[in-house]
């Protein structure tokens, strides 16, 4: 132990300026590496390398030789394979190299959990919107982050309100062809721009929104809310399943289930129509 702590002693007094300034900037990219990749969808392709490092390492403690040799084949075009899923996220981030100020540390303490408000204010400007016939897609992120659809709209912040979400999607307004995405309790951002859904199983019936509303929720576990501007119909996307017909009630029931309980909209489903063709985003009247 003496030993330990006189070698730890010693490598402290061989620390000079350029280490610890080696240190600093290390420990600052990596947090913006983190910030950056918290935000986005890309959090989760992480976790997989993550996984694979800890696999080669249990490998090579093993002395598992077919494992090693897997993974040693994997990680030699690893580099490549990286620059070709984050390219998006990469050009995005070397775009805006020094552009932003370190931010979060005023979302210390705040709180993050609003969903009764933002039921209650969701459920009744898709009431209200209904009745009008005007169209709306509303996204509320979950697990996913959603930094990536965030940037093609305008970032608004503001406290959720039935009256605000009715006056984003007024046809005259300037954001109400895109999409409202909600994020921890607050109207995040409007007029975002969502992948619309490939699936060939969808119904030509089926508009511009509700594609994007069954593509969202295919590429994230959003729940995504949408008003029908032709006939005012209400449906709700989940897991790449769309369901139509609901009310006010039934809408809320089903969001307290979804957002409070983190059930499967599609396994709870009781007050809504179901309309599902194959499970994959397919609907059918």
């Amino acid at each position: 132990m003496r030993e330990f702590f006189t070698d730890c002693l010693r490598t402290v007094r061989n620390i000079s300026i350029p280490d610890v300034i080696d240190i600093l900037c290390v420990t600052v990219l990596l947090y913006f590496i983190i910030i950056f990749l918290k935000d986005r969808r890309a959090g989760r392709l992480v976790i997989g390398i993550v996984f694979l490092i800890i696999l080669k390492a249990i490998s090579d403690f093993f002395g598992m030789y077919v494992m090693q040799f897997i993974l040693q084949n994997v990680f030699r075009v690893g580099l490549i394979i990286i620059a070709i899923i984050f390219q998006p996220e990469l050009r995005s981030a070397l775009e805006k190299v020094g552009g932003q100020p370190l931010k979060g540390i005023r979302s210390i303490g705040k709180r993050t959990d609003d969903n009764d408000v933002v039921i209650t204010s969701v459920t009744d400007a898709a009431a209200d919107l209904s009745e009008t016939r005007t169209g709306a897609l509303i996204v509320i992120e979950r697990g996913t982050k959603l930094g990536d659809m965030v940037l093609t709209g305008t970032v608004i912040d503001a406290e959720p309100s039935s009256s605000l979400i009715r006056n984003i999607f007024y046809d005259k307004a300037p954001l109400h062809d895109g999409a409202l995405i909600i994020r921890k309790g607050r109207l995040y951002a409007a007029g975002c721009l969502l992948p619309l859904s490939t699936n060939a199983d969808i119904i030509q019936d089926l508009g511009t929104r509700h594609r994007a509303a069954i593509g969202m929720s295919e590429n994230s576990d959003a729940v995504v809310v949408v008003v029908s501007e032709e006939t005012g119909i209400i449906s709700m996307a989940v897991d790449g399943v769309l369901h139509r017909g609901y009310g006010k009630s039934s809408l809320r029931a089903v969001l307290e289930k979804c957002l409070k309980n983190g059930t499967n909209a599609s396994r709870e489903q009781k007050n809504g129509k179901k309309n599902v063709k194959d499970g994959k985003g397919g609907v059918k009247e």
